[in-house]
Order: C-alpha cells, then structure tokens, then sequence
C-alpha cells in the first residue's frame, strides 16, 4: 500500500472511530505530516482523495473538516433512497448543488446517497456497480467526461431493465436521451464573448476544457458571437484542455498568449475556477485586470468574488438546479402522466469589475 493509501485509512479509521466527528475540523496539513512522519504532498493527496470520496470536506481560508455521511449511507434495507453521482463533492458549485438536492429529499422522507466520480470512467463504473447493489429509487447523474464516448452505458440500460428511473444534470449521455437539466451554455459562452465585443475588444481568447460538452458547447458559443459580430478569431488565442491538462495549458500555451506583441485584451474562461487560476499566469506576466485584460468566467460561483478582482460571469443555477432535479426524479419515481422532467435553464451576464471599454 503507497503512504498516501495508509495515510487515507488512517484517517477513515479516526472517523469511524468518532475521534473526528461530522463537522469538526481536522488537524492541519503540516500537523498531519508530523504526525504521520510523511511529506505534505503525501497528506495532501490523502486529504484530496478523502475529500472527492466524500470523507472530508474543505472550506477555503479556514480548513479540512470531517463531512456528514448520514446523507451518503443508509441501511441496505431502505426502500426511499435517491442516488447522485457527481464528478466532485466539496469543490466549487457542487455543494450547492447536493445541497439543493438534499435539501428537497430530506424534506420528503428520502436518504441521499452520495458518489463522486472524479470526472473518471473507472471510477464512475465503481459508482455505478456500487448503485447497482443498492435498493435504490432513483438516481440523478452528472455525466463523466460528456464529450468522450462512455464505456458505462451498459449499467444505465441496466437501471431501465429494472425499472429504476435516472436523470442527468449538466451535461447528458446522448446515446441515452435521458431527462436532463442543463444550462444553455452555448448561449452562455456567446454571452461571454459578446460583452467584451459591446466593450469594444476585437483581439479576444478563449480557454475551454473539451472532455466534458459544456466545454465544447462553451466554446461554440465563443466562435458563434465572432462570426455574428463579423470579428475573426486569431486560431492561436483559441486554447482547449482537457481535464488532466489544465495547468500545463495555464503555463505553456496561456501564458505564451500573453507574452504576445499581440496578446488579446480580453479572455473567455470555460469556469470561474480556471479563470481564477488564470489570475496568477497573469499576474506574473506583469499585467492587471481590467486594466491590462477583461476577463469573463462561467458559473457565478463563490470563485467569482473570491479574490480582490470580481469576475464578470455567466450564472449557472447551482442551488436551485439541485431543488429541481430532486423534484423531477421524484415526478419520475412517482410515475406521474405528466412528468417532463427536462429542463434547460436560460444563462445570464452577471457584470462585475474584471472588464472594461476599451
């Protein structure tokens, strides 16, 4: 077993153990590397991995603490229990999404049982094998790496031989068809570039993640409001990553943009969470926003006002999306004649700081 895994179960067995409980925040990195006599990147690791399985959960600027599982685990026996599987769990927009979710069920007499796939197909298949053991209700889904073929397909098809009704957030497996809530967010991404184009920018890039279809849908967007406004888009300014790339494009590609004579005086982010990383690469490379650069994120997240330099962005519906999908699995379960499931929410430009006129 590698010192991470030993240090992982270490910390699982605390927990089961009650020397941690729901909560209460656990010591920190440099206390835990003392303590287990391993280096920081081992803790760290450890404590991402707890934190993606649900174990532990972060809050920025004030800790690591331990997560409530009561809404991940219930008895094998229970016969109103809704899985969701997410590609993460305590990172950025997706607490408030499983809040949403929780929030509703809980208020019906449902237990939550929670998976995270990491945005990985073979943890996704773990996720799925282990719902497929459960005696479920229903399950609400956000698809793994949406723009790649799935290899997991077979289990959902599985779930509709057994009459057990799923719904998508955020992204859909097309093959499937399945109810879904989504964000319209090639709307978004023409959103996105068409403010900087009303603010006079004409030399703008774009960074887009391209596994996941939001990314790519984004990034549609982007090219769809140049085209309108009749500005070319220079190929070089337009960058795509994919989920294990991200900081390799942040440093290679994005930062060479802005050594550029030409560098673009505004970017398109796929999220708030990688414009937010952005912020460094600029930094270093001597420029400020808005001064230098307008910048513009995608999700009205936490991220958004997060730093001294509050992003203009794109609102996604996070909480409320959450409430509606434990509402439409519900209609599902309930097998209700009019149930119509899908949905897709309409983004909007919310302004703040990080752009200006030129």
């Amino acid at each position: 077993m590698k010192k991470y895994e030993q240090v992982k179960e270490k910390i699982k067995q605390a927990i089961l153990d009650e020397k941690y409980v729901p909560n209460q925040k656990i010591p920190s990195e440099s206390e835990l590397t003392i303590r287990f006599e391993v280096s920081r990147h081992t803790v760290r690791k450890a404590i991402n991995d707890l934190v993606n399985e649900g174990w532990l959960y972060t809050e920025q600027g004030s800790g690591t603490y331990c997560a409530d599982r009561s809404i991940s685990q219930s008895s094998s026996g229970a016969d109103k229990a809704i899985a969701l599987i997410t590609t993460y769990i305590s990172n950025y927009i997706f607490p408030s999404i499983i809040n949403g979710v929780e929030s509703y069920l809980s208020s019906k007499g449902y237990t939550l049982l929670l998976y995270s796939t990491n945005n990985d197909f073979e943890k996704e298949r773990q996720c799925l094998e282990n719902v497929m053991e459960r005696d479920l209700t229903g399950l609400i889904v956000e698809p793994t790496k949406s723009n790649h073929p799935n290899p997991n397909l077979k289990y959902y098809l599985d779930l509709e031989m057994k009459g057990i009704p799923y719904l998508m957030i955020n992204a859909a497996y097309s093959e499937l068809n399945p109810y879904s809530l989504t964000v319209d967010d090639e709307l978004g991404g023409y959103l996105q570039a068409e403010h900087l184009i009303k603010e006079g920018h004409t030399n703008i890039a774009g960074l887009f993640k391209t596994d996941d279809m939001q990314g790519v849908m984004r990034m549609k967007g982007f090219i769809r409001a140049h085209r309108e406004y009749k500005i070319p888009i220079d190929s070089d300014m337009l960058l795509t990553y994919t989920t294990s790339e991200r900081e390799q494009v942040l440093e290679g590609e994005f930062a060479n943009i802005l050594a550029r004579e030409s560098r673009p005086s505004g970017i398109c982010f796929y999220n708030d969470e990688v414009a937010l990383a952005a912020l460094d690469v600029i930094r270093e490379a001597g420029l400020s926003v808005p001064n230098d650069l307008s910048i513009v994120g995608f999700d009205d997240s936490y991220l958004a006002v997060a730093s001294e330099v509050k992003l203009t962005t794109i609102k996604h519906p996070q909480y409320e999306m959450g409430v509606q999908a434990a509402k439409a699995i519900l209609q599902l379960v309930e097998q209700k004649d009019n149930a119509n499931p899908s949905y897709v929410y309409e983004p909007v430009l919310i302004i703040r700081q990080s752009t200006k006129k030129i």
